[in-house]
């Protein structure tokens, strides 16, 4: 397995990207991935063309995200940060699928963040993600 790089040379990780990694490693807290984000947080999802705009749209994509890498063995491979942004590439096993992708994080003065795009590879990868979030993202 690969260490996961810092983002800089002083092995400085930005508070908000620190904050995304207790999120999405803990107990995914409602509460504190609301804190993370911006009012206006554009959501772009490997998915869909439109983005989502809005925090209780991007919260709601998050959170199913959450759940559907929660019970896998999902973890952050590589990080690179500049000033307000970051890439962090990610790897998981999910029904027995390698799943690899790569969330990209801009956030603004006041550390929440104002956008998440996230690239999944393979394709069946990214099929068999697809179909579990449409199943959580359902109306009930």
């Amino acid at each position: 397995m690969t260490a996961v790089l810092a983002c800089d040379h002083d092995h400085m990780t930005p508070p908000v990207i620190e904050r995304w990694h207790h999120f999405i490693s803990g107990g995914h807290d409602p509460g504190a991935l609301d804190a993370l984000l911006a009012d206006d947080v554009v959501f772009h999802s490997p998915a869909l063309f439109s983005p989502q705009e809005g925090r209780a749209k991007t919260a709601m994509y998050l959170m199913a995200a959450a759940n559907v890498f929660g019970d896998t063995d999902f973890h952050y491979v590589g990080e690179w940060c500049a000033e307000r942004s970051a890439v962090l590439e990610f790897a998981a096993t999910i029904d027995g699928k390698y799943v690899n992708g790569v969330d990209m994080i801009v956030w603004g003065d006041d550390d929440r963040i104002t956008s998440f795009k996230v690239m999944i590879r393979p394709f069946s990868g990214l099929q068999l993600v697809m179909g579990k979030m449409a199943a959580l993202l359902q109306p009930s």
